[in-house]
């Protein structure tokens, strides 16, 4: 977690962008993400010099991503943040605007056509697509610089969190139902997927999430798996930057090829929305991962099992996801094998579907939906619900209260876990109250919480013992599930406790009532005769 400095040094910045005329959040977070980028690969070009000083000692470094040259005009080390960040106002401007960003352009394009890329900039061909300086005023692009310089980028697992704490700031909804899923549910819907996983087995997987938006869902895994194959005793390495120190594990438990795989393998992410395809990316790069596999794809499209033959089917072996809960496609713009499994428009029912598709045999889902799909009576509904019954497992319904997506939306929703293929015996339920926040557009941090015990209870679940339906959390058999039409509903099955209340007879409550009336006229008669 990052400390209240930096926090308070986020919020600054965040606010030098609000009064300099860039109000929305996503162009502020983008335009963060290119500087905080472009401050990245000068760090990765200084430490690339100084290898290159050591092995060739008086032998000039030519440069790796700014080619040096005796010619000012081409020296390509004007372009790199050491140098711009030292300019006046003006110049810096039209050194980011007319340099830096051309040179990353370039720059990706060159690393998209190279076989042996750099693990730094192996995603700048999508990063940096049809990226621009939205910035106008000199003096708003000298505070900016001013203050990442300032943050630390190098410190460990701190720039992680400082990135994920400047996406907190994402305070307002999408388009097309997107809005930020809230990490403590992410953090609890890995935990439970995960924590089914045979040792060190979850380390050769496939993981993905069809609609990955900002990332957190790749993030939370890289984290549950860090945490979970490392020791927090480190030894300090190098110093970096500004000072700071860089941390490497002594107690390590990953293999160097583990720990390949988890950094440029392990993980794939699809988005369509190319502000998020770059916001994603720096944010796994942040969190350890080198080559961010941030796709640039529309998973529902016709384009998909086309451009991505080795991803689209049968692929994962576990996918995480809260894809868009509004929006309606024509058929036309939906991949056949999609509405073979459900005959909709609606792309929280087709993503479900893909989701199906995605999935390795044996391989789980975890996934946020509407109520909506819980019991929808439409036959697309109810077709799917059937799918997901009789020819999958399905696990477990979570009910989240409505308030989890405030402030962005007050929609019901829960959490689906089901396993592509086998079959369906029992599925557990949980009725979540509580998250620990309040479930008003504050979202203030409160005592009652229910997933610490979500945890707890589903890694002690018994289809045998746990039958108490009014109890937070039990299985129905299948055979309750099909006679109720599939409905899937927690409302459906849960048992709610009533208790008696003994109010007193009518004419009791009658003369109590008169006898507050003659008391309340006789104040009145004594306040009147004070009034004189």
């Amino acid at each position: 977690m990052i400390n209240g400095v930096l926090r308070s040094k986020v919020d600054k910045l965040w606010d030098e962008f609000w009064t300099g005329g860039i109000s929305n959040p996503l162009t502020v977070i983008e335009q963060i993400t290119f500087l905080m980028f472009t401050r990245l690969l000068d760090i990765r070009e200084t430490t690339s010099e100084k290898q290159w000083n050591r092995a060739n000692p008086g032998k000039p470094f030519k440069g790796v991503l700014y080619k040096k040259h005796s010619d000012p005009d081409l020296n390509e080390n004007r372009f790199r943040w050491s140098h711009f960040k030292n300019l006046g106002g003006e110049q810096m401007l039209v050194t980011v605007r007319d340099g830096v960003f051309p040179h990353l352009r370039e720059l990706a394009k060159s690393k998209s056509t190279d076989t042996k890329k750099d693990s730094d900039v192996a995603v700048l061909g999508d990063f940096m697509k049809d990226a621009s300086l939205m910035i106008q005023k000199p003096s708003l692009l000298v505070s900016a610089v001013t203050m990442i310089d300032l943050l630390p980028l190098t410190g460990g697992d701190t720039k992680g969190d400082l990135y994920e704490y400047l996406l907190s700031k994402l305070t307002t909804a999408g388009i097309n139902g997107q809005f930020r899923t809230p990490r403590h549910i992410i953090r609890m819907m890995v935990d439970l997927v995960l924590s089914d996983a045979k040792d060190r087995e979850e380390l050769t997987w496939t993981i993905g999430d069809p609609a990955a938006g900002t990332g957190g869902f790749l993030v939370s895994v890289v984290e549950h798996l860090m945490q979970r194959y490392t020791s927090p005793q480190g030894i300090i390495e190098d110093t970096g930057e500004n000072g700071e120190k860089e941390i490497t594990y002594t107690g390590d438990l990953l293999s160097k090829e583990e720990r390949k795989q988890l950094s440029t393998k392990l993980l794939h992410g699809f988005d369509f929305d190319v502000t998020m395809l770059r916001i994603a990316s720096m944010n796994l790069m942040f969190h350890g991962v080198d080559v961010p596999s941030i796709h640039y794809q529309d998973t529902l499209s016709n384009s998909f099992p086309e451009k991505y033959p080795k991803l689209a089917n049968d692929s994962f072996d576990l996918i995480l996801a809260n894809p868009p809960f509004k929006g309606s496609l024509d058929y036309s713009d939906v991949h056949p094998s999609i509405l073979k499994i459900v005959k909709t428009k609606k792309t929280e029912l087709l993503f479900i579907a893909q989701m199906l598709k995605m999935l390795k045999l044996g391989g789980r889902c975890a996934v946020i939906v509407p109520d909506g799909v819980l019991f929808g009576s439409s036959n697309a509904h109810v077709d799917l619900r059937k799918t997901l019954v009789e020819e999958n497992q399905l696990d477990a319904v979570i009910k989240l209260p409505a308030g989890v997506f405030k402030p962005y939306a007050g929609v019901s929703t829960a959490i689906l876990i089901f396993t592509k293929g086998g079959k369906t015996k029992d599925v557990w339920f949980y009725d979540v109250q509580a998250d620990g926040f309040s479930l008003d557009d504050k979202r203030d941090p409160v005592s009652e919480n229910d997933l610490p015990d979500v945890r707890v209870r589903w890694n002690k679940r018994n289809p045998k013992k746990d039958t108490d339906r009014k109890e937070k959390a039990f299985f129905v058999p299948k055979a309750d599930i099909v006679e109720q039409g599939y409905d899937l509903s927690l409302n459906r099955y849960k048992e709610i406790v009533h208790v008696e209340v003994k109010y007193d007879p009518p004419k009791t409550i009658l003369s109590r009532l008169k006898m507050l009336e003659t008391e309340i006229a006789s104040d009145l008669e004594e306040l009147e005769a004070l009034l004189g």
